[in-house]
């Protein structure tokens, strides 16, 4: 019984795309139709819709005349989404390990999920009390400090977008808030999600100048101090360096 039989959920041709794909290797980087086919364990016919669909879409590449193929750029695109993000992992520990030990906060780095942030790294401050974000949490946006770094850097036809099941009068005062926080180095918040915790954040760049992450550090305090929101924006500053911005 293949996969596809024992869970109804799991989508046939998708899998064998990807079979198709894991075919190639370092050893065989070239395949024929008929090579595919075999590995598949299925008709040329069959594999034939598989293959001109990979290769419409870039994952796959004639080579020549051959009637042979190879692993096209769309491939090497996601290959470089999961380096870059284990890049900026990377990158962002050190930096965060020494915004903590510089200012005894939470430290945090966040990227954007639609309307919510999603927490990649926290690093929970020594003895303070222990906040209910952890490693994979989701929050909303417009609730954390993090989250508004994100939607100030957004047009407002993307504002209105993730906000389209919102009323006009509260997708204009997300819009509203989103453009008093834009071209702000650091945003400040203090308990607007976690009752008596106060935030700064600041944005992660990449070469191109769009925010990509954010860096976030949290306490229970009744304010932000200085020196602490200017830590954060360094190490925002430095993780952004280490991604290549200039």
């Amino acid at each position: 019984m293949d996969d596809s039989a024992r869970d109804p959920y799991l989508v046939p041709g998708l899998i064998r795309g990807l079979e198709a794909l894991q075919a190639f290797s370092p050893q065989t980087p070239e395949l024929t139709l008929g090579d595919i086919a075999a590995r598949l364990g299925v008709s040329r016919s069959a594999a034939f819709r598989t293959v001109h669909t990979l290769v419409e879409h870039g994952y796959l590449l004639p080579v020549g005349e051959s009637r042979r193929f190879c692993l096209g750029p769309s491939v090497l695109r996601l290959s470089y989404g999961y380096h870059a993000g284990r890049e900026m992992l990377e990158i962002a520990r050190p930096a965060l390990e020494a915004l903590r030990a510089e200012t005894g906060w939470s430290a945090h780095l966040t990227v954007r999920d639609g309307r919510h942030v999603f927490y990649l790294l926290r690093l929970p401050s020594h003895g303070a009390a222990t906040s209910i974000v952890h490693v994979g949490s989701r929050l909303p946006a417009a609730g954390t400090a993090m989250g508004r770094i994100f939607l100030s850097a957004l047009p407002e036809h993307e504002l209105r977008r993730l906000h389209s099941d919102l009323t006009g009068d509260q997708v204009a005062a997300v819009i509203a808030r989103a453009r008093e926080d834009e071209g702000a180095a650091s945003i400040e918040q203090v308990g607007t999600f976690e009752s008596g915790i106060a935030a700064v954040a600041a944005p992660v760049r990449d070469m191109g100048n769009t925010v990509i992450a954010a860096v976030g550090s949290a306490l229970p305090a009744p304010e932000v101090p200085d020196s602490v929101r200017r830590a954060t924006i360094r190490a925002a500053v430095s993780i952004s360096r280490g991604l290549g911005t200039a």
